[in-house]
């Protein structure tokens, strides 16, 4: 989407290849919501931080150890599940993710980097308000990020037969992270 204007009212949608007339649009931006919002002139009044959740596989010797879904109790403070267990549908057991804050809106990978979206969440009130509330766990999932053997022991909590040669590095993902003003995590 490159621009928007809106001509009675129609909006007039251009992209790259396509001009578009709608009088409707649905906002599924994903990890860009925010920006989304704001080319139509909608101030969100929240804005979007990125969390990398990284993955480990089961090895396939020890998949028979999770049958199905394999989800801890849910702590209702944050909107994240924390580890957990899935049966894939093409076969495999994943486990993970954990929640790091990523540096890029995209960054998939740890080395990702955006000065542009640093300096967004530098500068917007709530990620500090978020920050100083949520620090402790913050640092904890870095330090899972970097640790298989931390990150091991959280999917022990789990199953406990599990050990470090036990799984292999997976994929990950980034959430798109609701964040108001006051820093509340927005579910």
């Amino acid at each position: 989407l490159l621009a928007v204007q809106q001509e009675g009212k129609d909006l007039i949608l251009k992209t790259l290849h396509n001009e578009f007339s709608t009088k409707y649009v649905v906002n599924c931006g994903g990890l860009q919501t925010d920006r989304v919002a704001k080319l139509f002139g909608v101030n969100p009044k929240l804005q979007i931080i990125p969390f990398r959740g990284e993955y480990f596989q089961l090895k396939k010797e020890k998949e028979y150890l999770v049958k199905n879904l394999i989800y801890p109790v849910p702590d209702p403070q944050f909107p994240f599940l924390g580890v957990h267990f899935t049966r894939m549908i093409g076969g495999g057991v994943e486990a993970g993710p954990n929640a790091v804050l990523a540096f890029k809106r995209d960054g998939y990978k740890k080395t990702d980097f955006s000065f542009r979206d640093i300096l967004e969440m530098k500068l917007y009130p709530g990620f500090w308000k978020m920050a100083a509330k949520y620090y402790k766990m913050g640092f904890h999932e870095f330090r899972r990020s970097f640790s298989e053997k931390l990150f091991v022991r959280s999917l022990q909590k789990l199953i406990p037969e599990i050990d470090i040669n036990d799984v292999e590095a997976g994929g990950s993902g980034v959430r798109a992270q609701a964040l108001e003003r006051d820093g509340k995590l927005v579910d």
